[in-house]
């Protein structure tokens, strides 16, 4: 809910009870993993300020949890920094008055963050679409309903105006989107098609981190060997939810997380040059929120992908 402080400027106060899953773990452990778009220090100095309460109370970062506390976080209204629209090519898969869906390259951030204002894809859509862009998402990210990683390459839809929107986003709600990605990962996968049904949330004790823990957000990956190689496997993954990191963090699970990915492979060492994870959304496929037709798009495997698998095939 929205609040007012004592000199009058708007807060953001967000109010949640503590479960039971939580009991027994700090205080401010439990807000790293619950509050997503918040890094520690934010937090750290909201507590310093007095605007995090537990039962109306406030309490150091180091205070255990204890299931059925009230915690009640204030946050002030932050200034945005204006984003500017930037001449960047796009690689347009499909394009009309409502949707565009384009082929992100590895490197590119989505939506402007912190440390992240210029050279997004958002800056390069607000220059392409100029003022056609849905405005939901706020002035950060207009036109945005998903996203994909920063290294991870591929399709990526845009909208351009409120109701395509809110049409794709109720879709994505649904799980009616087809959305496949492709990947190449360690290790022989034995079976040709593995489901993995595990719920994802924030890793309390690495914050950059998601991890299959229980009390997430339901996660669903079907997974499908395209091409075996001598100690790796080329496969298609199939979303059938969209959490953040969802592919990788299952991938890492079943003990076979995807080459160059630094976050989830462990100790491996990668010998290709990934340049991040190799991971690419290839189809993406979704009804028209205008003509109600069914709309796929394909984004061909990038160069490194293609070069990658040619020397697997040729070493195997």
């Amino acid at each position: 809910m929205t609040g007012t402080d004592a000199a009058g400027s708007q807060e953001k106060k967000t109010v949640f009870t503590i479960t039971e899953e939580y009991e027994g773990i700090r205080i401010d452990r439990v807000l790293a993993a619950l509050v997503e778009d918040r890094s520690r220090s934010f937090l750290k100095k909201l507590f310093s300020e007095g605007r995090i309460l537990v039962n109306g109370k406030e309490v150091k970062p180091s205070a255990k949890a204890e299931e059925g506390d009230l915690v009640t976080i204030s946050i002030p209204d932050q200034v945005l920094p204006d984003i500017e629209a930037e001449d960047i090519p796009l690689d347009i898969l499909y394009e009309d008055d409502d949707v565009l869906v384009v082929n992100k390259p590895k490197g590119m951030v989505v939506h402007p963050a912190a440390g992240h204002y210029s050279g997004t894809l958002v800056n390069a859509v607000m220059f392409h679409c100029r003022d056609n862009l849905s405005g939901i998402n706020g002035v950060l990210r207009p036109g945005i309903v998903h996203r994909i990683d920063k290294d991870t390459t591929g399709s990526v839809i845009i909208c351009k105006n409120d109701a395509a929107h809110r049409s794709i986003a109720a879709q994505l709600k649904d799980h009616s989107i087809t959305r496949k990605y492709y990947a190449i990962c360690y290790g022989r996968l034995h079976d040709d098609d593995i489901t993995v049904d595990q719920p994802i949330g924030r890793d309390y004790k690495e914050r950059k981190k998601m991890a299959v823990m229980p009390g997430g957000k339901r996660a669903v990956t079907h997974i499908h060997v395209l091409e075996r190689f001598r100690d790796y496997s080329f496969v298609e993954c199939v979303l059938e939810t969209g959490r953040t990191h969802q592919i990788r963090v299952h991938m890492a699970y079943i003990k076979h997380p995807l080459i160059g990915d630094a976050v989830y492979q462990g100790r491996r060492t990668c010998p290709y040059e990934t340049f991040g994870q190799c991971l690419h959304a290839g189809v993406l496929g979704f009804v028209h929120p205008v003509s109600g037709q069914y709309v796929e798009t394909k984004a061909p495997l990038p160069e490194y992908f293609k070069e990658i698998l040619e020397k697997l095939r040729r070493q195997s």
